[in-house]
């Protein structure tokens, strides 16, 4: 631990406030607090956010010393003044670095740095206690944090370092302080940052400045002055690679150092996977270890997915599957996903033991606990023979159940132990937890709609970079937040400053509400017979006619309630719902006299939004809405919040902004201004397998009807989708295509129920059981749209039910 004085002259504050606190963690997220009292939370500011506006959130939740870069007074708090936050929490975090004598790989690259990260912590784990960047923590901000959680029982660090400008490398440089670099390779991921290939080149190799030795492809490391141990396949180098052959997902490297041939088995066969082994073999023979120990740990290689991946599980129970690694960073990180997306779930945890964190067993525990503790943790399954005693003993009024191994728990699994609670598991790669995701998983068939939660908070957060700072966003998550699900993506939602959420009707709210949302939540579209469900869940309806208005204060005032909150809708041209212009005055003397309702936003929709030749009647109905507004504003005693703007609107009209604007396809990654330059990730990929392969000869058809003919001899592949899972018979005789090995593949025939052919004569090596997409980031669902003559609402909602959905966080 530091204390905050140390501190302080470490990061040269210019002034210090407070008393003395020890500090044991370094945060700048106030939504994961995780242990307050020894924590130091940076005020960060970036171009787009300033830390200081959380300040008052996070010592609400206990955290009492800050680092700060403007004046900040609070009771019984420790203040320190620096110009720079971002500066000293990486002056603090190269300072700690200095104080460790140990072997540290710096890796840098365009692509495969976090894979080559996690290859060589499972080739070394069994020889080293390890210390290494969760996840993919290589920026200006992760890479201090990683640093910061080296200790005295670590003897070898792996650190990765991502720069996407001139100038940020040297900063990295000076906080991991590597011996052996690495460079993976240099791609145009990044590049807008750089003047040229050259540049960004000098500018990654700047990490390697204090190495003894330098790794990677001879041809980025011809011109650099250090020493280098170099790979290349058609050149002479330090590892020549002499053959590389695939069969069957299997791949063999043969190379030859020093004079001494070298044959690498890998369990992959993509060309990625084999050059990211190459660069893990040359970083071993850099540490001068001995090639007949480790390279049949190079057969043993799993595949790294960094995503958190949330699952629906057996009896109701929703499934965080983090099983391949265990160390307290990674733990903090899936624990603040589970509170995430926890939604009122009793809360379970499945751990191993922790191995090699290079922290004594008893006091890591304790932080474990300490940990589990903090995010309400109700039940625990400790696997192995270290953690169940301690946890036991810190956490007495937690149910803490031991096995001594996973085959154990297998043998012991009882289904019925577990319902309708969210369950975290998390093992050290040796125990084999996937034997235990498998006892969980729900048995459906193998097409998946898969929702990254982290492209949706990225969405999120490039619409609020372009609002004023008074605009809140309500967001869209009517139509089982098309068609993405709806608790799930609230519960990301509620944890990104997002001010209300939209349904259209009074079950889908009332879902939400189960699930633990606690938003305020929009009914667009209330039932006289959903009155009574609508008051029951607190849940916020629209109003848009006078009889609408009377009836739902009438039942209102049944139930005594005063002041409910409702929103009143305008019609200023869609011609859907709303009151109309001239009824507003009426409306708004209703209002003024009624102590049962409260107003809580007047809005309205606009039409034709993102058409640029439409933009005068875009501009008519905002005069409409803005004078139905004035005429609410002089008539009511109270403010109101006044919302028109869509997603499109946000970005071609920002003027339309006001109190509020409502979020809706952009959040899930669709552009709905096609000169829109937002960089929206796409959040939705449906995906599906091969069930069969079969030649078909000239002549004969294919499906039902026998519609598609084909007119040579031809592979057919018939996957795992139909429209019952919401794939549209428009898709059928080659108007649809899906992806398949990097090409397109034509829909041929009719599509089935169940089941779409598809044909694959011109797509080499295609397989059964080989991975199908039919939107994503390969295949935008815009195009897919623009086949079927519709727009991408419609595919994305259309995705049945019956589709599993995979959540992850990466």
């Amino acid at each position: 631990m530091y204390s905050t004085a140390e501190i302080g002259r470490i990061v040269g504050a210019r002034s210090i406030a407070g008393g003395e606190r020890e500090i044991a963690h370094l945060l700048y997220d106030s939504r994961k607090i995780q242990q307050p009292g020894n924590s130091l939370f940076f005020a960060i500011k970036t171009p787009h956010n300033d830390g200081h506006r959380y300040i008052a959130e996070a010592y609400q939740k206990g955290v009492r010393a800050f680092v700060v870069s403007e004046k900040v007074i609070l009771d019984e708090a420790v203040i320190l003044e620096v110009a720079d936050t971002l500066g000293a929490l990486q002056t603090l975090a190269a300072h700690h670095r200095s104080r460790f004598h140990l072997p540290v790989i710096g890796i840098t690259g365009s692509n495969g740095k976090t894979i080559v990260k996690e290859w060589l912590n499972q080739l070394l784990e069994n020889d080293y206690s390890i210390v290494r960047s969760p996840k993919s923590f290589n920026s200006q901000i992760g890479v201090p944090l990683s640093v910061w959680e080296i200790n005295a029982g670590h003897t070898l660090g792996i650190f990765e370092a991502g720069i996407s400008h001139r100038g940020e490398m040297e900063k990295l440089e000076r906080i991991i302080q590597p011996t052996i670099g690495v460079i993976t390779n240099l791609g145009e991921a990044h590049s807008e940052g750089f003047t040229s290939r050259e540049e960004k080149l000098r500018e990654k190799l700047a990490l390697f400045r204090p190495c003894k030795l330098v790794v990677g492809p001879k041809k980025l490391l011809a011109r650099l002055d250090q020493p280098t141990l170099t790979w290349s396949m058609d050149e002479e180098a330090d590892l020549r690679i002499s053959s590389v052959r695939t069969t069957g997902g299997r791949t063999t490297i043969r190379a030859v150092h020093r004079e001494k041939a070298i044959s690498l088995d890998i369990p992959f066969s993509d060309e990625a996977a084999v050059q990211n082994a190459i660069t893990c073999l040359c970083v071993l023979l850099a540490m001068a270890l001995d090639p007949d120990d480790f390279v049949p740990r190079f057969l043993n290689l799993h595949p790294v997915d960094m995503r958190l991946q949330l699952h629906h599980a057996i009896n109701n129970c929703l499934l965080i599957n983090d099983s391949y690694s265990a160390d307290l960073t990674s733990l903090k990180i899936a624990l603040h996903f589970l509170d995430q997306q926890s939604s009122g779930r009793s809360r379970t945890v499945i751990l191993s033991d922790f191995v090699e964190t290079g922290k004594a067993e008893t006091s890591l525990y304790k932080e474990i606990a300490q940990l589990l503790k903090t995010y309400g943790i109700r039940k625990v399954i400790a696997i192995g023979g270290q953690a169940g005693p301690v946890l036991e003993s810190w956490l007495p009024s937690v149910a803490v159940q031991r096995f001594s191994s996973t085959e154990e728990f297998v043998k012991q699994f009882r289904s019925s132990q577990f319902a309708g609670e969210i369950i975290l598991l998390k093992g050290a790669r040796r125990f084999g937890f996937e034997a235990i995701a498998a006892l969980f998983e729900q048995k459906l068939h193998g097409t998946v709609l898969q929702i990254n939660l982290t492209a949706l908070a990225h969405n999120l957060r490039a619409y609020q970079e372009i609002l004023q700072p008074s605009t809140r966003i309500m967001a869209m998550v009517k139509a089982f937040s098309y068609g993405s699900g709806g608790a799930e993506i609230a519960s990301v939602l509620q944890f990104h400053n997002t001010a209300f959420l939209g349904v259209a009707y009074a079950d889908e709210g009332i879902e939400l509400v189960k699930a633990g949302i606690t938003l305020p939540i929009m009914v667009m579209n209330p039932e006289p017979a959903s009155y009574g469900a609508i008051v029951e869940h607190s849940l916020q309806p629209v109003l848009y006619s006078l009889p609408l208005l009377r009836d739902f204060e009438e039942f209102v005032k049944t139930q005594g309630l005063t002041q409910y909150p409702v929103h009143i809708e305008v019609e200023t041209g869609m011609n859907r719902l709303g009151f109309p212009p001239d009824k507003i005055g009426e409306v708004a003397g209703y209002l003024a006299a009624s102590s049962t309702l409260r107003m809580q936003s007047l809005f309205s929709h606009l039409a034709a939004s993102e058409e640029a030749g439409q933009d005068a009647f875009t501009q008519q109905q905002a005069s409409r809405f803005r004078e139905a507004a004035a005429v609410m504003e002089k008539t009511l005693s109270y403010p109101f919040l006044r919302h028109i703007a869509n997603s499109a609107a946000i970005v071609r009209h920002p003027h339309l902004q006001m109190d509020m604007v409502r979020l809706g396809i952009g959040l899930y990654g669709i552009e709905p201004d096609a000169e829109a330059k937002l960089s929206l990730e796409p959040v939705a990929t449906l995906r599906s397998t091969i069930a069969q392969i079969k030649e078909v000869e000239a002549g004969e058809s294919v499906s039902y009807n026998r519609k598609g003919v084909v007119h040579r001899r031809s592979l057919i592949a018939t996957v795992r989708i139909g429209y019952a899972d919401g794939y549209s018979r428009r898709f059928s005789n080659g108007s649809g295509k899906m992806w398949v090995r990097g090409r397109l593949a034509p829909v041929i025939g009719t599509i089935c129920m169940d089941m779409t052919m598809l044909d694959v004569t011109d797509i080499e090596g295609v397989k059964e059981g080989d991975d199908v997409i039919l939107f994503g980031k390969e295949l935008p669902v815009q195009d897919v749209a623009a086949w079927a003559g519709t727009i991408p609402y419609e595919i994305m909602t259309a995705v049945s039910q019956r589709v599993k959905r995979v959540y992850y966080y990466e």
